[in-house]
């Protein structure tokens, strides 16, 4: 891999991360059957490579249960030492309602015991019902589990930057927002970006490879019917697709990246991640694992070996320029889990 600098960032003064991170969404059922010891091999693999932050939720299926016990392997294996090098983002998901300080706690022991910590680097919180001010009381309680040790820092998944401002009126201090961000989404530009680049907010990116179609594999394709997409992935990101401009033109950027990695030396999937950690406030790209099953630790680290110049980016900028605007038909980032 390259050097520290490039493929790490420093999120916070006690908190340095990949800046690709290990996605665990996949093990949560909807991808297929995840064999709980390959599984667990295959994180010892993905962090002897370099790979060593990881992106999970409580309603993640196994996923916490996993970082649980892939520390427990690794220091066993390696020494206590090994896990200061990981770092496991979480998220706290729950159903709106009325949310008191004692079942928000509750919550956060639960992933911290899981996961086997005493405090969790990254909460990164999920809120489904705008309509329901209770988010505001959840992350009063977060704050104050943060500032008593459980907690090093409360981040927020998919929110909008219209909650984000009301967050910060209030006075709570977030470090980051997880949205969905892609050569296809390109929503977090119209309004997050420089709201985030005001308020010191960073972005961590997922749906970055819209499940893996952006890659060779469908280069030059037919449109795939619904059958043919067998995760949930597959099937969300090429709705996306649909919305943005549909398979045609789908197939004229991919083209395009192609023609940029092989300038390059490197993957589709490598110049689709480096256009999106090459922007503003985004600190880090969450790239899917299906642990035991397949695994791209090998072609993610090519990721730093080539830097984009003028002229790919503006083959990039041509053909999405052709495409719907997304921001006008869903909303801003996240306004589409809450419709």
């Amino acid at each position: 891999m390259a050097s520290q600098d490039e493929t790490e960032y420093q999120l916070a003064s006690d908190l340095r991360i990949c800046r690709i991170l290990n996605g665990m969404w996949q093990v949560a059922g909807a991808h297929g059957h995840i064999d709980p010891t390959s599984a667990i091999d295959s994180m010892i693999k993905y962090h002897d490579a370099g790979f060593t932050t990881w992106d999970l939720a409580d309603i993640y299926g196994p996923a916490e249960n996993f970082v649980g016990e892939f520390r427990r392997k690794l220091s066993k294996e390696k020494g206590a030492q090994a896990l200061d090098k990981v770092k496991a983002l979480t998220k706290f998901v729950p159903n709106p309602g009325v949310m008191t300080r004692s079942i928000v706690k509750q919550s956060i022991d639960a992933s911290l015991s899981r996961m086997g910590v005493k405090t969790l680097d990254l909460l990164q919180f999920h809120w489904w019902d705008y309509n329901d001010t209770n988010y505001l009381n959840v992350l009063q309680h977060l704050s104050e589990l943060r500032d008593e040790g459980k907690i090093k820092h409360v981040g927020l998944t998919n929110f909008d930057t219209e909650h984000m401002q009301i967050m910060v009126e209030h006075g709570l201090k977030l470090v980051s927002n997880q949205v969905q961000y892609s050569i296809i989404d390109l929503r977090p530009e119209v309004k997050m970006a420089k709201f985030c680049k005001q308020h010191n907010i960073v972005l961590l990116t997922y749906g970055t490879l819209c499940g893996g179609l952006l890659s060779e594999k469908y280069l030059g394709k037919p449109e795939p019917l619904r059958g043919d997409l067998d995760t949930a992935s597959l099937q969300k990101y090429k709705q996306m697709i649909d919305a943005w401009g549909g398979w045609e033109l789908f197939q004229d950027l991919l083209s395009a990246l192609n023609e940029i990695a092989q300038k390059h030396g490197v993957s589709i999937a490598n110049v689709a991640t480096r256009y999106i950690l090459d922007k503003p406030t985004v600190t880090g790209v969450i790239i899917g694992l299906r642990l035991g099953v397949t695994e791209h630790k090998a072609d993610n680290s090519r990721v730093f070996d080539m830097k984009l110049d003028r002229d790919d980016n503006d083959k990039i900028n041509s053909v999405t320029g052709k495409s719907r605007d997304l921001f006008a038909s869903i909303g801003d980032c996240g306004d589409e889990y809450r419709r």
